[in-house]
């Protein structure tokens, strides 16, 4: 048998003014003697147009033998009002880490752009990322990266077990409440180093870096 939070929450609210009930509130992290309404949770912008589904993804990239597939996030910062994009490739576990302004779609296209290409053209070929409405633009990253394009499920992060692990290392960095506006580009790239320059017992004890640079041309 399970009672959910706001079942507890009501039955104390029932009678606020009973003498056991008082004592409950004045447990509780806020005083109130009445319980706010739970809001109501805003309305999905629905799917992305376009979208392929990870069930398309080559079954080559599950396997982690060849270089050049990615997956993608964001990290959002306090109150959701700043962000930074995380990129892992998934072989090597190299990480870039991009600078944001902003979490509209078009700025993180031309941002992740840049970022992915950076990157040999070899060592591009597939991103999977989740169903943030940021990748809307997701076609012309596509066509301007000359990656494929695959969406997880939803709320099935463990297909992006690598990204989510590495955005895990991230946040020791740049904790929860972090405001991303007030963290410069130079930062960022000071975390990217460290972590493609930390030896991984996954890799055999190889950095990143190096495994990176061996599956390079």
């Amino acid at each position: 048998m399970r009672i959910s939070h706001e079942a507890i929450y009501a039955h104390i609210y029932s009678h606020p003014q009973a003498r056991l009930n008082r004592r409950l509130i004045a447990l509780l992290p806020q005083h109130r003697s009445r319980r706010r309404p739970t809001r109501a949770s805003k309305k999905s912008k629905g799917p992305i147009k376009d979208r392929v589904g990870i069930e398309c993804r080559p079954k080559i990239v599950e396997l982690r033998t060849e270089v050049g597939h990615w997956e993608g996030d964001l990290i959002v910062g306090a109150r959701h009002g700043s962000a930074i994009g995380t990129l892992v490739e998934r072989k090597t576990r190299y990480t870039l880490i991009v600078k944001l302004r902003d979490k509209k779609s078009a700025t993180v296209r031309r941002r992740f752009a840049k970022s992915l290409l950076s990157v040999e053209p070899s060592l591009r070929k597939t991103l999977t990322y989740d169903n943030g409405v940021e990748m809307a633009q997701h076609k012309r990253l596509a066509s301007s990266t000359g990656m494929d394009i695959y969406f997880a499920r939803p709320y099935a992060s463990w297909e992006r077990g690598t990204n989510e692990n590495t955005n895990g290392l991230i946040r020791r960095y740049f904790p929860k409440g972090t405001n991303f506006n007030m963290v410069t580009e130079q930062q960022l790239v000071a975390v990217q180093d460290k972590l493609n320059n930390r030896p991984r017992k996954v890799l055999g004890f190889k950095t990143p870096a190096e495994a990176l640079a061996f599956e390079s041309p």
